[in-house]
């Protein structure tokens, strides 16, 4: 179908000049498909499920930008995706190409405790699911005007993680307004119907792919795709993955690698720079030294991590996963967008995060570690998903992935599974306590339901009950007002209503786990002095916080903490006693220690074995955390608490000892050069405003232009004063 037949088919004709303006004159079969079904001429949802590339994103966008020529400023649109990550992505495509037309774009991933008034003004709101979630939970007055709703990767509500929560939203949306229309965008999954039954949706379906793609086995030197067609590889580096990278490469392409660790994706990144090196010309090899400069330079504490990567893409190759913090992950994913990069060695958690089309994607760790299960196999959507990135649109005329076996048994089984296997059906992850107790709070706390009935009413329009009823649902939410009533967070009168306590609305406002409420709750009532260790440890046993693993090498050190601290953590001094859940809370509250006894980030992530991203993820939810154990201490009356932990929040926020902080409140002054000032005898406000500024600018990292400007943010302040 031709652009140009668009408005024939009910479009704005606003809406072909956009296209045109992108480069587009003709519409892809799932694209078209969608038109003809009424994608401008009704106000139907749409289930899309198609190959990755198959222009899904497309039949989103100009469902978008049809309500927005057509309704601007009166009707707002929700894109929703999984991921901080790619609502970046989003954010960065659609507020460049859309800024044109007058469209306004904002992103939405951060606070979780605001209803954001300023998004009233926004047409397009890229957020991610739990953002959505918390701006229904403040009841954002704004949210009245959505008249449109894009599910970015629908099929995960069978993700035990993020299922729960996407499932809650689009429940939630559709039942405060049912005429709300739904854009979901699916990976090829057999029961796409079944999802689409569930939302009222029409369902478009394809396998069309606008590059060819061969699937195949590697073993023993040699790929059997699923064509029939053998392609013997030169294996001279004795690595199959790195082989497989290389003889695509040689031919102008890049590799995606998929390995099971971020150990593993290191180490073939380092093994594969000198042969990747050799392929590289003379240009190439510029740019790539300047993006290595600029990976490395890009940090005031630069750590090992930096270096390591910045030495991978000076060869032409690097390596991705969450350890790396975001600024060096999108350096090195625009890298290899531009084919500046050659071979890039993933981790297969990331599968689903990443837009990186490559000529081959080779997935060489089809397993990896499930806590409680062990090493399981990867489900077939993912590896799908893998796969689905070989090929750019544009530029190759096919693309190829590539999974290795490790022995003739595997390449049996691998073609059995992976090759010609199907997806399984997505299914609810809805049904379990830990689930839906956030939820139910809130549903109460917002006043969406008032007794039993209604609950159960509102649970009964979820995909769980669509796929299997409300009877096994009904024992656990029995189960979870129960809990919420003993502990504070509801109250029902003598005709079974419900209500929330001042704690209750609280704690769904901060969007938390209730259980982790009060664990807090009960943790600061004891009457015992609330350090930052004894804090940090309080965070670390609550559900919403990120736990550092223990290792056998920490055990001894964790061992000593324990001994050191266990009299001064905030629990019951019965309760205290040596676990493995123990050590890793512990580990976790004295990585946070370090951080604010300012041991450099370096060192930090050395010693403790985790990566950069894994530090800036940590404090973030540490900070969070504070924040809302400041605010439950102000419900319940826990004041002197509450200082204790506004002082240790502000501490964490900037990685600084108690004696920083009114250095590290001046703009521009983080965490090393506070400590600079300091140690110069710039102590506090008072020191700067007297100083002069080649005083200050002699302070190492501290140049002529911060200097002026922290002397006009203290002159400001006095004048203030």
């Amino acid at each position: 179908m031709l652009i140009s037949e668009l408005e024939a088919h009910g479009a704005p004709p606003q809406l072909a000049q956009v296209l045109r303006a992108a480069g587009r004159e003709e519409l892809y079969p799932p694209q078209a498909d969608a038109v003809r079904e009424g994608l401008f001429s009704t106000g139907d949802s749409f289930v899309v499920s198609a190959p990755t590339a198959a222009g899904k994103t497309l039949i989103a966008e100009m469902a978008a930008l049809s309500v927005f020529f057509r309704k601007k400023g009166k009707i707002k649109i929700i894109y929703l995706v999984p991921l901080r990550a790619l609502a970046r992505e989003k954010f960065e495509d659609f507020s460049s190409r859309f800024k044109a037309i007058g469209m306004k774009v904002v992103l939405s991933t951060g606070d979780f405790d605001s209803d954001e008034p300023w998004n009233r003004q926004a047409d397009l709101v890229i957020c991610t699911n739990e953002k959505l979630d918390s701006l229904i939970r403040h009841r954002a007055p704004w949210l009245a005007q959505i008249g449109l709703i894009v599910a970015d990767e629908i099929h995960l509500l069978g993700d035990g993680h993020r299922g729960p929560t996407l499932e809650v939203v689009l429940t939630r949306l559709r039942y405060i307004n049912p005429s709300i229309r739904t854009i979901a965008l699916s990976a090829t999954i057999p029961n796409a119907r079944e999802i689409a039954d569930w939302l009222g949706a029409r369902l478009i379906e394809s396998k069309w792919r606008p590059v060819l793609l061969r699937e195949g086995v590697f073993f023993n030197g040699a790929v059997i795709f699923n064509d029939g067609n053998v392609n013997w590889v030169d294996t001279r580096s004795g690595l199959d993955a790195l082989d497989l990278a290389l003889e695509t490469i040689r031919d102008g392409g890049q590799a995606l690698v998929f390995v099971g660790t971020r150990q593993s994706a290191e180490a073939l990144a380092k093994k594969s720079e000198a042969h990747v090196r050799t392929l590289l010309s003379t240009l190439e090899a510029e740019k790539l030294e300047k993006l290595s400069h600029e990976i490395e330079g890009g940090s005031i504490e630069p750590t090992r991590m930096a270096k390591k990567l910045a030495g991978s893409v000076a060869n032409g190759v690097a390596f991705h996963h969450a350890g790396i913090i975001y600024a060096q992950r999108k350096l090195v994913e625009d890298a290899f967008r531009e084919n500046r990069i050659k071979l890039l060695a993933s981790t297969t958690t990331l599968a689903m995060g990443l837009n990186l089309p490559s000529r081959r994607v080779i997935i060489r760790d089809w397993w990896r570690y499930e806590s409680g299960a062990g090493m399981q196999s990867i489900p077939v959507i993912e590896v799908k998903q893998m796969a689905g990135r070989a090929g750019r649109p544009g530029y190759d005329k096919f693309g190829e992935a590539v999974i290795i076996a490790r022995n003739k048994r595997d390449e049996n089984l691998l073609f059995e599974k992976y090759i010609k296997g199907e997806p399984d059906e997505i299914t609810s992850m809805l049904a379990s306590e830990t689930a839906l107790r956030t939820h139910i709070l809130s549903s109460i706390a917002g006043m969406f339901t008032s007794d039993m009935k209604q609950l159960m009413d509102f649970l009964g329009k979820t995909f769980f009950a669509h796929q299997q009823g409300t009877g096994f649902l009904s024992p656990i939410a029995r189960d979870i007002t129960g809990f919420l009533s003993e502990e504070g967070m509801i109250k029902t009168d003598e005709r079974g209503r419900f209500s929330a306590t001042r704690f209750g609305r609280r704690v769904s406002e901060l969007y938390i786990d209730p259980l982790g409420a009060v664990i807090i709750r009960d943790a600061l009532r004891l009457p015992k002095e609330k350090s930052p260790f004894a804090l940090f440890h309080m965070l670390a046993r609550t559900p919403d916080m990120m736990r550092i693993t223990v290792k056998k090498k920490d055990r001894d050190e964790m061992m000593d903490v324990f001994s050191a601290h266990a009299p001064s953590l905030l629990m019951p001094d019965e309760d205290i006693y040596l676990t493995g859940d123990m050590l890793s809370e512990l580990k976790t509250a004295s990585v946070l220690m370090q951080w604010i006894l300012e041991m450099p980030e370096e060192k930090i992530v050395n010693h403790f074995g985790i990566g950069p991203g894994d530090l800036r993820t940590l404090v973030e939810l540490a900070d969070w955390l504070l924040y809302s154990s400041r605010e439950i201490a102000r419900i319940a009356g826990f004041k002197e608490a509450g200082e204790d932990i506004a002082v240790t929040r502000t501490r964490t926020h900037y990685g600084v000892k108690e004696e920083l902080l009114p250095l590290v409140g001046l703009r521009g002054i983080g965490r090393v050069r506070a400590r600079g000032l300091f140690e110069a005898g710039f102590k506090n406000l008072e020191d700067i405003a007297h100083a002069t500024i080649e005083g200050l600018s002699g302070v190492a990292g501290i140049g002529e232009g911060t200097a002026k400007d922290i002397k006009r943010q203290t002159a400001s302040q006095e004048a203030d004063e």
